[in-house]
Protein backbone atom coordinates (compact mmCIF):
# COMPACT_ATOMS: atom_id res chain seq x y z
CA UNK A 1 0.00 0.00 0.00
CA UNK A 2 0.86 3.77 -0.60
CA UNK A 3 -0.46 6.72 0.91
CA UNK A 4 -0.87 10.08 -1.91
CA UNK A 5 -0.97 13.01 -0.01
CA UNK A 6 -3.06 16.19 -2.38
CA UNK A 7 -3.72 19.53 -0.39
CA UNK A 8 -6.99 21.05 -1.91
CA UNK A 9 -8.91 24.35 -1.26
CA UNK A 10 -7.69 27.72 0.35
CA UNK A 11 -6.93 26.05 3.65
CA UNK A 12 -4.83 23.67 1.52
CA UNK A 13 -6.67 20.66 3.95
CA UNK A 14 -4.71 17.32 2.93
CA UNK A 15 -6.93 15.00 1.14
CA UNK A 16 -4.65 11.50 1.48
CA UNK A 17 -5.31 8.44 -1.36
CA UNK A 18 -4.57 5.04 0.21
CA UNK A 19 -3.96 3.22 -2.90
CA UNK A 20 -3.35 -1.02 -2.83
CA UNK A 21 -1.30 -2.83 -5.34
CA UNK A 22 -4.73 -3.41 -7.67
CA UNK A 23 -4.81 0.37 -8.09
CA UNK A 24 -7.98 0.70 -5.85
CA UNK A 25 -8.17 3.34 -3.41
CA UNK A 26 -9.54 5.04 -0.17
CA UNK A 27 -10.43 8.59 -0.31
CA UNK A 28 -9.62 10.74 2.81
CA UNK A 29 -11.62 14.35 3.44
CA UNK A 30 -11.99 15.49 -0.24
CA UNK A 31 -12.28 19.06 1.00
CA UNK A 32 -12.40 20.90 -2.07
CA UNK A 33 -11.53 20.83 -6.33
CA UNK A 34 -13.49 18.02 -6.94
CA UNK A 35 -13.00 18.39 -10.77
CA UNK A 36 -9.40 18.40 -10.03
CA UNK A 37 -9.63 15.50 -7.81
CA UNK A 38 -11.47 13.74 -10.51
CA UNK A 39 -8.96 14.13 -13.20
CA UNK A 40 -6.26 13.15 -11.10
CA UNK A 41 -7.76 10.15 -10.02
CA UNK A 42 -8.46 9.09 -13.71
CA UNK A 43 -5.19 9.87 -14.90
CA UNK A 44 -3.86 7.74 -12.68
CA UNK A 45 -5.86 5.12 -13.39
CA UNK A 46 -7.12 4.78 -9.36
CA UNK A 47 -10.44 2.83 -8.62
CA UNK A 48 -11.34 4.90 -5.89
CA UNK A 49 -13.91 2.21 -3.49
CA UNK A 50 -15.10 4.60 -0.45
CA UNK A 51 -15.02 8.50 1.07
CA UNK A 52 -13.93 8.52 4.76
CA UNK A 53 -14.30 11.41 6.73
CA UNK A 54 -12.21 12.33 9.49
CA UNK A 55 -14.99 15.32 10.44
CA UNK A 56 -17.51 17.39 9.11
CA UNK A 57 -15.86 20.92 9.15
CA UNK A 58 -16.32 22.87 5.47
CA UNK A 59 -13.00 22.49 4.29
CA UNK A 60 -12.66 18.48 4.88
CA UNK A 61 -16.14 18.18 3.01
CA UNK A 62 -16.39 20.58 0.40
CA UNK A 63 -15.95 18.23 -2.69
CA UNK A 64 -17.41 15.09 -0.73
CA UNK A 65 -20.78 15.10 -3.97
CA UNK A 66 -19.05 15.72 -6.35
CA UNK A 67 -16.48 12.84 -6.33
CA UNK A 68 -19.46 10.26 -4.67
CA UNK A 69 -21.22 11.29 -7.57
CA UNK A 70 -18.96 10.92 -10.39
CA UNK A 71 -17.51 7.64 -9.03
CA UNK A 72 -21.07 6.21 -7.39
CA UNK A 73 -18.98 5.48 -4.02
CA UNK A 74 -19.95 5.33 -0.33
CA UNK A 75 -19.49 8.22 2.19
CA UNK A 76 -18.39 7.14 5.92
CA UNK A 77 -18.80 9.70 8.82
CA UNK A 78 -19.58 9.57 12.34
CA UNK A 79 -23.29 9.63 13.20
CA UNK A 80 -22.63 12.68 15.51
CA UNK A 81 -21.25 14.90 12.52
CA UNK A 82 -24.10 13.81 10.21
CA UNK A 83 -26.39 16.56 10.45
CA UNK A 84 -23.12 19.03 9.92
CA UNK A 85 -23.11 18.01 6.12
CA UNK A 86 -26.39 19.83 5.42
CA UNK A 87 -25.63 22.51 8.07
CA UNK A 88 -23.45 25.31 6.81
CA UNK A 89 -23.85 26.99 10.42
CA UNK A 90 -22.82 23.37 12.59
CA UNK A 91 -19.88 22.85 9.78
CA UNK A 92 -18.16 26.41 10.00
CA UNK A 93 -18.65 27.11 6.66
CA UNK A 94 -21.10 30.24 7.12
CA UNK A 95 -18.70 31.35 9.54
CA UNK A 96 -16.17 32.29 6.45
CA UNK A 97 -18.82 33.64 4.09
CA UNK A 98 -20.00 30.21 2.34
CA UNK A 99 -22.86 27.87 2.23
CA UNK A 100 -20.99 24.45 1.45
CA UNK A 101 -23.20 21.47 1.86
CA UNK A 102 -23.08 17.57 1.16
CA UNK A 103 -25.51 14.85 1.07
CA UNK A 104 -25.56 12.82 4.27
CA UNK A 105 -23.32 10.37 4.54
CA UNK A 106 -24.01 6.64 3.62
CA UNK A 107 -22.77 4.73 6.37
CA UNK A 108 -22.92 6.24 9.97
CA UNK A 109 -20.20 5.39 12.49
CA UNK A 110 -21.55 4.60 15.62
CA UNK A 111 -18.99 2.87 17.24
CA UNK A 112 -15.30 1.84 17.78
CA UNK A 113 -13.46 -1.01 16.37
CA UNK A 114 -12.55 -2.47 12.67
CA UNK A 115 -13.78 -1.12 9.36
CA UNK A 116 -13.63 -3.52 5.79
CA UNK A 117 -13.58 -1.77 2.58
CA UNK A 118 -12.73 -4.16 0.35
CA UNK A 119 -9.34 -5.17 0.65
CA UNK A 120 -8.70 -2.20 2.79
CA UNK A 121 -9.01 -3.07 6.68
CA UNK A 122 -9.10 0.01 9.27
CA UNK A 123 -9.09 0.43 13.37
CA UNK A 124 -11.25 3.26 14.07
CA UNK A 125 -10.52 5.51 17.01
CA UNK A 126 -13.50 8.00 18.28
CA UNK A 127 -11.47 11.27 19.11
CA UNK A 128 -12.86 14.17 19.76
CA UNK A 129 -11.67 17.42 20.73
CA UNK A 130 -11.57 19.13 17.37
CA UNK A 131 -15.21 18.17 17.32
CA UNK A 132 -17.01 16.02 18.71
CA UNK A 133 -17.35 13.00 15.68
CA UNK A 134 -14.20 13.33 15.05
CA UNK A 135 -12.18 10.18 14.25
CA UNK A 136 -9.25 8.87 13.45
CA UNK A 137 -8.23 5.89 10.91
CA UNK A 138 -5.27 3.08 11.82
CA UNK A 139 -3.83 0.90 9.13
CA UNK A 140 -1.40 -1.37 10.90
CA UNK A 141 -0.70 -2.83 7.54
CA UNK A 142 0.51 0.85 6.16
CA UNK A 143 2.40 1.46 9.89
CA UNK A 144 0.14 4.76 9.84
CA UNK A 145 -3.25 6.63 10.91
CA UNK A 146 -5.16 9.74 9.43
CA UNK A 147 -5.69 11.79 12.18
CA UNK A 148 -7.86 14.85 10.62
CA UNK A 149 -7.08 17.65 12.90
CA UNK A 150 -6.54 16.33 15.83
CA UNK A 151 -2.95 16.19 15.84
CA UNK A 152 -0.44 18.11 13.73
CA UNK A 153 3.50 18.21 13.50
CA UNK A 154 4.58 20.16 16.31
CA UNK A 155 0.51 21.41 17.20
CA UNK A 156 -2.73 20.09 18.00
CA UNK A 157 -6.21 21.09 16.41
CA UNK A 158 -7.94 23.87 17.17
CA UNK A 159 -11.09 23.68 19.65
CA UNK A 160 -12.47 27.18 19.75
CA UNK A 161 -15.15 26.13 16.76
CA UNK A 162 -18.88 24.81 17.33
CA UNK A 163 -18.65 21.91 19.35
CA UNK A 164 -15.12 21.89 20.21
CA UNK A 165 -13.28 20.72 23.57
CA UNK A 166 -9.46 21.14 24.47
CA UNK A 167 -9.82 19.03 27.92
CA UNK A 168 -11.51 15.91 25.09
CA UNK A 169 -8.89 16.81 22.64
CA UNK A 170 -5.92 16.00 24.99
CA UNK A 171 -7.50 13.09 26.22
CA UNK A 172 -7.88 11.61 22.72
CA UNK A 173 -4.81 12.34 21.96
CA UNK A 174 -3.36 10.40 25.16
CA UNK A 175 -5.38 7.83 25.19
CA UNK A 176 -5.63 6.97 21.39
CA UNK A 177 -3.19 8.49 19.35
CA UNK A 178 0.02 8.24 21.57
CA UNK A 179 -0.63 4.75 22.85
CA UNK A 180 -0.07 3.72 18.95
CA UNK A 181 3.29 2.40 18.03
CA UNK A 182 5.77 5.42 18.04
CA UNK A 183 6.86 4.61 14.52
CA UNK A 184 3.46 5.23 13.09
CA UNK A 185 3.23 7.92 10.63
CA UNK A 186 0.69 10.59 11.28
CA UNK A 187 -0.68 12.34 8.92
CA UNK A 188 -2.66 15.78 9.50
CA UNK A 189 -5.55 17.41 7.58
CA UNK A 190 -3.01 20.22 6.91
CA UNK A 191 0.19 20.36 6.68
CA UNK A 192 3.27 17.80 6.97
CA UNK A 193 3.53 14.44 8.10
CA UNK A 194 4.76 13.51 11.66
CA UNK A 195 5.32 10.71 13.86
CA UNK A 196 3.85 9.55 17.31
CA UNK A 197 7.34 9.48 18.30
CA UNK A 198 8.26 12.71 17.07
CA UNK A 199 5.66 14.31 18.69
CA UNK A 200 5.99 12.79 21.88
CA UNK A 201 9.39 14.04 21.98
CA UNK A 202 8.77 17.66 20.80
CA UNK A 203 4.80 18.61 20.14
CA UNK A 204 4.67 21.67 22.72
CA UNK A 205 1.19 21.43 22.97
CA UNK A 206 1.69 17.49 24.61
Amino acid sequence: MKWIQIPLGPLQTNCYLLVNSHKECIIFDPGSQGKELNDYLTEQHLQPLAILLTHAHFDHIGAVDHVKQHWKIPVYLHEIEDEWLSNPTLNGSRRFGEDITADSADHLITEEGELKVGSFSFELFHTPGHSPGSLSYYVKEANSVVAGDTLFAGSIGRTDLFGGSHKALLTSIENKLLTLPEETDVLPGHGQMTSIQQEKAGNPFL
